[in-house]
C-alpha cells in the first residue's frame, strides 16, 4: 500500500468504508467491524487533537524566524503580494461559495457533532482521552512570539533547535499521521454509510471539487492578467509557458519538488534571473492561493452541511489567519490542511468527523491546488520584476534556460 500515492489509498479507503458500512446494516458481525473503525477514529482523532498544537509550533515558529532572517525590500514586496493574493482569492472563494453552494447543499442536512447524533449511530468500544499540552490559541501566540523573537534577536541556537523540532513534526506527519489517514477516512465513511448519510456527502464532494477546479483556473487567469497589465505581454501566452510547471506539480504534489521546473519556465517568461531565483523558492513556501481556495470552499461546504454559521463576519477572520498559516504549511502531500487543522478547530469549531472530511476533500485535489500555487508564483515573479525596475527579457536568460532542469 505504501507504494500507492496518498490519493489512491484514500479512494480505496472511501470505497471500503462505504461497503463495510452498508454491509454492517445487514450483517451483525460487520457491525462489529464498523464499531472497531469508529473506535480507531476516536483514538486517532484524540491523537490529532494532541499533536495539532505541536504541529502549529513546529511549522509557524521556524517559518516566521526564516522570513525575518531575509529582511529586505524585495522580501517585503514578495511576501506582501503573496499574502494579498492568498487573502483576496480566499475572500472571492467565500462569496462564490456563498452563492453557488446553497444550490446543492441543504443547510443542516447532516450533524457532524458526535454528541448530537442520534438514531442508528454506533458507540465506540472504548475511549482513551489524550489532552493536549496546551490549546491551539496558546500554541499560535507562543509561535508568533518565538518566531518574531528569534528573528529580531538573531538567536541562532534557538533557531536551529526549532528547525530540528520542525523536522521531528514533519516526520511525525509523513510517517505516522499520513499513513494512518486512510484508516481514519475508511472509518468515517463506514460510519456515514451505516447511518445513511454517505450519499449526500459524496454528492457534495463531487460538486465542490468541480467548483474548486474552476476557481483555480479563474485565479490563474486573474493573476497573469494582473501581471501582464503591469509588465506587458499576453497573459495567456504566459500561462501557456507555465504549463510544464503546472503538470509537474500535479505529478509531484509538491511545490518544493517543482521549483526547478517553475524557475526554468519563469526564466522563459523573461523575469530577471536574480528576481526569479529569489521569488520562486520563497513563494513555493509562502504563496498558497490554490490551497486557500480549496480549504475555504471545503470548510464552507462542511459548515453548511452541519448547519453552522457561515456569515462573512465569521469566515473572514479565518481567511486572514489562513493566509498566515499557509506560510507554515509543510512540504508533504496534504501539508496545507495539516497546518490549517488548528484554526479550523479553534475558529470554525470543526469536530472530529468534520476534520476527517476536510482532509479527504483537500487531499483529493491536493495536486491541483499545488499546481495553482506554483503557477501563480510565476505571476508574482513578473510583478516583483516590474516593481524592481526590470523588463521581461527572455533573451537575457537564454544561457540558463533548461540547464536547471537538466541538473
Amino acid at each position: 500500500m505504501k507504494k500507492l500515492g496518498l490519493l489512491p489509498r484514500l479512494i480505496i479507503a472511501i470505497i471500503l468504508g462505504i461497503l463495510i458500512g452498508l454491509a454492517g446494516q445487514k450483517v451483525d458481525i460487520l457491525k462489529i467491524l464498523v464499531r472497531l473503525l469508529i473506535t480507531f477514529n476516536g483514538l486517532f482523532g484524540n491523537f490529532l487533537g494532541f499533536v495539532i498544537p505541536l504541529i502549529i509550533m513546529g511549522f509557524v515558529i521556524p517559518g516566521i524566524a526564516d522570513l525575518g532572517d531575509s529582511a529586505g525590500k524585495t522580501l517585503a514586496i514578495t511576501a506582501g503580494i503573496a499574502y494579498l493574493s492568498t487573502v483576496i482569492f480566499g475572500t472571492i472563494t467565500y462569496f462564490v461559495g456563498s452563492v453557488v453552494l446553497p444550490n446543492f447543499i441543504k443547510k443542516g442536512a447532516i450533524s457532524f457533532d458526535p454528541e448530537k447524533n442520534s438514531g442508528k449511530a454506533l458507540e465506540k468500544i472504548f475511549e482513551s482521552p489524550m489532552d493536549p499540552v496546551f490549546s491551539v490559541t496558546t500554541a499560535l501566540i507562543i509561535s508568533f512570539i518565538l518566531g518574531v523573537g528569534i528573528a529580531a534577536a538573531k538567536a541562532e541556537v534557538l533557531k536551529k533547535a526549532v528547525h530540528e523540532f520542525s523536522d521531528i513534526i514533519t516526520k511525525l506527519i509523513s510517517n505516522v499521521v499520513i499513513p494512518l489517514l486512510p484508516f481514519h477516512i475508511c472509518g468515517i465513511f463506514a460510519n456515514m454509510a451505516y447511518e445513511g448519510t454517505v450519499a449526500v456527502v459524496l454528492s457534495v464532494f463531487a460538486r465542490v471539487f468541480i467548483m474548486v477546479l474552476i476557481l483555480h483556473y479563474l485565479t490563474i487567469t486573474a493573476q497573469f492578467t494582473i501581471a501582464s497589465s503591469m509588465s506587458g505581454g499576453n497573459p495567456f501566452s504566459k500561462i501557456k509557458t507555465m504549463i510544464p510547471a503546472y503538470m509537474t506539480a500535479i505529478g509531484t504534489q509538491s511545490s518544493a519538488a517543482t521549483i526547478p521546473v517553475t524557475l526554468n519556465q519563469t526564466y522563459k517568461l523573461g523575469v530577471n534571473k536574480g528576481i526569479a531565483d529569489f521569488v520562486i523558492p520563497l513563494c513555493a513556501t509562502i504563496h498558497l492561493s490554490g490551497s486557500t481556495i480549496t480549504l475555504t470552499s471545503c470548510s464552507l461546504s462542511i459548515l453548511m452541511l452541519n448547519g453552522s454559521d457561515v456569515g462573512f463576519q465569521h469566515m473572514f477572520p479565518f481567511i486572514l489567519m489562513l493566509g498566515v498559516t499557509m506560510v507554515a504549511a509543510p512540504g508533504v502531500p496534504g501539508g496545507a490542511v495539516m497546518a490549517a487543522l488548528g484554526i479550523l478547530q479553534s475558529m470554525l469549531g470543526f469536530t472530529e468527523p468534520m476534520t476527517a472530511l476536510i482532509i479527504a476533500l483537500y487531499v483529493a485535489q491536493d495536486s491541483f491546488g499545488t499546481a495553482c500555487n506554483i503557477t501563480g508564483d510565476a505571476a508574482i515573479a513578473c510583478i516583483v520584476n516590474k516593481i524592481s525596475g526590470f523588463k521581461l527579457d527572455p533573451a537575457a536568460n537564454a544561457e540558463y534556460i533548461d540547464e536547471l532542469v537538466k541538473q
